[in-house]
């Protein structure tokens, strides 16, 4: 993986499983040794109809994302809001501007999952804050984040839908914890 973002030393919020603070921690150190921390995905849609990132990542490579994920980060030993992160990671890895948000982030709810990449020496262990987003046109993915994006239907059947994709392991949790339909619409 070619990427520089991903040799950068960025710092996560390592958490307990009640979600409290307890340090900063250096991004691969928590993903080699499987320490809990805080991350979040956004799922966007875009008429209707759920954006579907093909991950390109040193962890959970080449599978699919509901439409993207990544972490709350520290900067200067703060620890940046959720908004700003998201905001930061529409940016680097889909090009948005805020002029094609439709609706303002909507917290769906947290996950607690625990996977580890069997291509890879890293475990995802995260408490994931589930975000909603809501897009005004279809998006121009930074392909240095992924190998491309599909678009799938929302509504009744979505689970059916994807099972035709190798999903992340958090997707898999958040569709087996969060009603989409109930929390979305």
């Amino acid at each position: 993986m070619n990427n520089a973002y991903y040799t950068q030393k960025i710092f996560l919020a390592a958490v307990d499983k009640e979600d409290i603070i307890l340090r900063p921690v250096e991004r691969w150190e928590a993903h080699k040794n499987g320490i809990l921390h805080r991350g979040f995905t956004v799922i966007m849609m875009e008429h209707g109809k759920y954006i579907l990132q093909h991950r390109k990542n040193p962890v959970f490579d080449n599978t699919w994302d509901f439409s993207f994920s990544s972490h709350q980060l520290y900067e200067n030993n703060t620890l940046i809001s959720d908004v700003e992160s998201i905001e930061r990671s529409l940016k680097r890895e889909w090009n948005i501007d805020p002029d094609i948000v439709l609706t303002t982030s909507k917290l769906l709810g947290k996950v607690y999952y625990k996977a580890q990449d069997l291509k890879s020496v890293y475990t995802e262990h995260e408490i994931d804050y589930v975000y909603f987003l809501e897009l005004k046109e279809q998006p121009a993915p930074n392909l240095d984040f992924c190998y491309g994006y599909e678009l799938i239907d929302g509504g009744p059947g979505l689970e059916t839908r994807l099972s035709e994709y190798t999903l992340s392991p958090w997707v898999q949790t958040i569709l087996e914890e969060i009603s989409l339909d109930t929390k979305i619409h």
